[in-house]
C-alpha cells in the first residue's frame, strides 16, 4: 500500500508542476492555452524544441526555475519507479533463501499438502503443539497469507516429486494429505510412499471408497471428515457430556489438560515392571488410560495393576503437559 500512495504522490507533483508551468506562461506571455502548455512540457521534460514565442525577461527566469523544480521531481520520481518495480523482486527473492534455509534446518518435521479448510485446521494443530511443519499449497493468496503468519509454506503442485522433495520429504517425520479431491491425494501419497518408505502419511478421504485405495497407494491411516463431523454432531446430541470431556482433554482451552503418548525405550528403568511396581500415576501425576503394542492395533484399555510393562509399548496418558516430562524421562531411561 505503502509503494502506491508513494507513485500516486509522484505523478500529483508532476499533474502539479504542469499546471504551475502552463498558468505562468499564460500569464507571462499572454499566449493561448494549447501553447502555455506546450512550452511547460517541452520544458520539464528538457527535449530542446523551440520556443513558441520569444521569452521576456520574466518569461526567462520562469523557465529556469521551472526546469531546476522540474528536474528534482523527475529525479525523485525515477528513483522511485525504480525502487516500485525492483523492491518486490528483491523482498521476493530475499524470503526465497530465507525459507529455503528453514527447509534445509528442518529434520522429523511434518509436510501439510494442502491448505483448505481442512489443512487450516491441521495446521493450527501443529502450530499448538509446536511441531515443525511446512505447508504446500497451490494458492498464491493461501500461501502469502500463511507467510505472514510465520509459517513455512511455498507454492507448488504436492503431487510431484519436486514439491515434495523441496518440502524435505527425506528428511520429514510425517505427511498429511488434504488437498481438495481424492485424486490429488492419492497421487501425493503415492509419490509420497515411493521416495520415503518410513513415512507416517494421513490421507483425507472425500469419498467413502477412497480408503482401500489411499491405503493401497501407501497411506497409513485415512480420515473422512464428513464422517468424522456426521458422528460428531450425533454424539453432541445423544453424549453431551462425553463430548464436552473429549474437548476437554483434545482441545484443552484453559484446562491444561491433554491426551498424549510416550514409547517405553528397551533401556527404560519401566520395561519388564508390572503398574504396580513402576506405580507412574504417583511419579508423574499422568492418568495411564491404555496401552498399545508395537506389533499391532490392539489397545489394552484401563490396564490392570499387575500388567507388565515391555519396551516399545506405548502408553497413552492423560493429564498436564508438565508432568509429561517427568513420564519421558522414565521412559528413556
Amino acid at each position: 500500500m505503502q509503494k502506491y500512495k508513494r507513485t500516486y504522490y509522484i505523478f500529483s507533483l508532476l499533474l502539479i508542476v504542469n499546471i504551475i508551468g502552463t498558468i505562468g506562461y499564460l500569464t507571462l506571455l499572454d499566449i493561448p492555452f494549447i501553447d502555455a502548455l506546450y512550452m511547460t512540457v517541452i520544458t520539464i521534460s528538457t527535449v530542446g524544441f523551440g520556443e513558441v514565442v520569444p521569452l521576456t525577461f520574466s518569461a526567462k527566469i520562469f523557465t529556469i526555475l521551472l526546469i531546476f523544480l522540474s528536474l528534482g521531481i523527475i529525479g525523485y520520481a525515477g528513483t522511485s519507479l525504480v525502487h516500485f518495480f525492483f523492491e518486490g523482486k528483491m523482498r521476493e527473492a530475499w524470503r526465497e533463501r530465507k525459507m529455503r534455509d528453514q527447509l534445509s534446518q528442518l529434520k522429523d518435521h511434518m509436510i501439510v499438502c494442502g491448505a483448505g479448510e481442512t489443512g487450516r485446521h491441521v495446521i493450527e494443530s501443529l502450530k499448538q503443539e509446536n511441531i515443525a511443519f511446512v505447508v504446500i499449497e497451490q494458492d498464491e493468496v493461501k500461501v502469502e497469507a500463511l507467510k505472514r503468519n510465520k509459517v513455512i509454506a511455498f507454492l507448488d503442485d504436492a503431487t510431484t516429486d519436486e514439491a515434495l522433495e523441496k518440502a524435505g520429504i527425506l528428511k520429514a517425520k510425517g505427511l498429511i494429505a488434504t488437498l481438495s479431491t481424492d485424486a490429488s491425494n492419492l497421487y501425493t501419497v503415492l509419490t509420497a510412499r515411493e521416495m520415503n518408505q518410513q513415512l507416517m502419511i494421513v490421507a483425507r478421504a472425500i469419498n467413502n471408497n477412497s480408503h482401500d485405495k489411499l491405503i493401497r497407494a501407501g497411506a497409513n491411516k485415512t480420515v473422512s471428515p464428513n464422517e468424522i463431523g456426521g458422528h460428531r454432531m450425533a454424539s453432541m446430541l445423544l453424549k453431551p457430556s462425553v463430548v464436552a470431556f473429549l474437548d476437554t482433554i483434545t482441545h484443552s482451552g484453559n484446562i491444561d489438560l491433554n491426551l498424549n503418548q510416550v514409547v517405553i525405550n528397551p533401556k527404560s528403568q519401566l520395561c519388564n515392571k508390572t503398574l504396580m511396581e513402576a506405580n507412574i500415576p504417583e511419579k508423574t501425576d499422568l492418568i495411564i488410560i491404555a496401552i498399545k503394542n508395537p506389533q499391532d492395533e490392539d489397545i489394552i484399555f484401563n490396564p490392570m495393576k499387575d500388567y507388565r510393562l515391555k519396551p516399545y509399548q506405548t502408553l497413552i496418558v492423560l493429564g498436564e503437559d508438565k508432568d509429561l516430562f517427568k513420564l519421558k524421562q522414565l521412559a528413556e531411561r
